[in-house]
């Protein structure tokens, strides 16, 4: 950790230092230009989430042992710094850092790690390019990569990252991938080698009659996304898609995507005791929709998605972002403490969110930008359907620089036999900032 403050330390005084020797336009925009025409560049970035919540926790959550039925908890979402280098017209470094999901529960001082770490060449000009590293080109759909300082909504549609934290590092992979424009298409295509289950915090040694993540050595996993996109071309330098414009682009695309892991689940049968494995195939198609509307700003950004998960026969993982607690003293609920909730599962999933931006000037130089979203997915393993819902508002001190979001979440909460038991609920406020 000390070793990665004083390199950081090193990095920003190298900037300042050379910062000095350039006389404008070479620093502008948040850039360090490195030739005359600015094609060459450095660039530093910073955001930090930080949440307050109060929230219904579910039935039999305990902290430590303590039994707690809601309550009030303050945490850092996410802090992230990028350090992007488009060190010639053809070589490209990139690499991010931060901590997520930081709360009073936390390890300390474990938080700060890395996120991406790519080197990455263009063989043909927009066209094709090639890069190897920690990375977030990752396959399925548009939010399966979400560029975090641009959401419209609180938070990410995280279901979308299928294998979060079990076979990945918050949806980063080792990998190898190829990325480009052909025309209105953009593609992106990845091989990428899925970290080990047992090194994830839900690991269990024990093999069981449901199917979950193979311990034994992983085959490689095949990603994929391509999108038509029939207006404005998004920018598809870093792997991490916009959320929303605020009306600044005329963007209307359609994707399809898939994620492919032979033999990635495994399970024992219940009836001879032999171990079964499965094939990991996840399939999705979605629609971006984010316009003006007119020239006094007021802006609409919709956003579905309908998405086929294949982890084998009944299995579903449950969900808790940033959980403010550690345990649950009541065995008869599937979700277990806290907020969590089974976000994934082997079934069908729907998802929408639709925004609406106000005028701006709305209220003196800022304005609102209010929310919704639903997620709806049959799991072959619940007998109802499983739906989340997040309504909310954005207010736009500076637009995404800085802005207020408070939102109000609901989830369901089921029984061990796979019924619906209640619903909770959770109010959130959020302040991003964003460099």
């Amino acid at each position: 950790m000390k070793q990665k403050i004083f390199w950081v330390g090193i990095l920003v005084f190298l900037i300042i230092m050379n910062t000095s020797m350039f006389a404008q336009p070479y620093w502008k925009d948040r850039k360090l230009y490195l030739n005359e025409d600015g094609s060459n560049y450095f660039k530093l970035t910073f955001t930090v989430q930080p949440w307050i919540r109060n929230m219904q926790y579910n039935p039999g959550t305990t902290i430590f042992g303590y039994p707690k039925k809601g309550g009030t908890d303050i945490g850092i979402r996410r802090y992230r710094v990028q350090l992007i280098g488009q060190l010639t017209d053809r070589i490209l470094i990139y690499s991010q850092f931060g901590e997520n999901n930081f709360n009073s529960i936390a390890d300390r001082k474990q938080g700060f790690f890395i996120h991406d770490a790519v080197g990455e060449y263009a063989f043909i000009k927009t066209k094709l390019s090639v890069g190897m590293g920690l990375s977030g080109w990752s396959g399925l759909a548009r939010f399966s990569s979400p560029g975090i300082g641009n959401l419209m909504g609180i938070d990410a549609p995280v279901f979308l990252q299928t294998t979060n934290d079990a076979t990945d590092q918050f949806l980063r992979k080792l990998e190898v991938y190829m990325k480009g424009k052909l025309g209105k298409i953009d593609y992106r295509f990845t091989m990428a080698q899925p970290m080990a289950i047992q090194k994830s915090a839900n690991y269990s040694g024990s093999i069981s009659n449901n199917f979950n993540f193979s311990a034994l050595p992983p085959a490689m996993q095949w990603n994929g996304y391509i999108q038509y996109q029939f207006k404005d071309q998004e920018a598809n330098l870093l792997p991490y898609n916009a959320g929303t414009y605020l009306g600044k682009k005329k963007v209307f695309n359609i994707g399809a995507g898939f994620i492919y892991q032979p033999q990635a689940m495994w399970k024992k049968s219940t009836f001879t005791g032999d171990t079964l494995t499965n094939d990991m195939l996840h399939l999705s198609m979605d629609i971006f929709y984010d316009i003006p509307l007119d020239k006094k700003g007021r802006a609409l950004s919709i956003y579905s998605s309908v998405s086929n998960y294949n982890f084998g026969a009944s299995y579903f993982r449950n969900l808790g972002i940033m959980n403010p607690a550690n345990g649950t003293n009541n065995s008869a609920v599937l979700n277990g403490g806290g907020n969590a909730f089974p976000a994934y599962g082997t079934g069908t999933v729907f998802y929408l969110q639709a925004g609406y931006k106000c005028k701006e000037k709305l209220i003196g130089k800022t304005t609102l930008m209010p929310y919704m979203s639903w997620q709806h997915a049959n799991y072959d393993a619940f007998k109802q359907d499983v739906n989340f819902y997040d309504l909310g508002i954005n207010w736009l001190v500076d637009g995404h620089q800085s802005k207020f979001t408070l939102a109000y979440q609901n989830r369901p909460v089921y029984t061990t036999d796979g019924n619906l038991l209640e619903r909770k609920s959770a109010i959130i406020l959020q302040y991003q900032v964003s460099f």
